[in-house]
C-alpha cells in the first residue's frame, strides 16, 4: 500500500515523499436520504473498487460492517 502514497506524493510538487490525505476538498450538500445513501454506498465500495477486498464488510475499518451486519466491534456509530 505504500506505493500508492508514494505515487500520490509524486503528483504534488509540495510533497517530498508520500501523501496520505487529499489536498483538495469538494464538499457536497446531502439534501436527501437518497443522496446520503448514494454517497454512503460509494464510500463503502471504495475498498472493493481498489481491489483490497471483495465485499465492503470485509474492510476492517468500514462502517459497512455496522450497516450490513450490525457489527459495532471496531467502529461504534449511531445509525438511527
Amino acid at each position: 500500500m505504500l506505493w500508492m502514497f508514494e505515487r500520490a506524493g509524486k503528483k504534488n510538487s509540495n510533497v517530498k515523499l508520500r501523501q496520505f490525505w487529499q489536498q483538495n476538498n469538494k464538499p457536497i450538500e446531502i439534501w436527501s436520504l437518497t443522496v446520503f445513501e448514494q454517497k454512503l454506498n460509494y464510500i463503502h465500495n471504495n475498498p472493493v473498487q481498489t481491489g483490497f477486498v471483495t465485499n465492503p464488510v470485509d474492510w476492517k475499518y468500514s462502517s459497512a460492517r455496522n450497516y450490513g451486519d450490525n457489527d459495532q466491534t471496531v467502529l461504534e456509530i449511531d445509525i438511527n
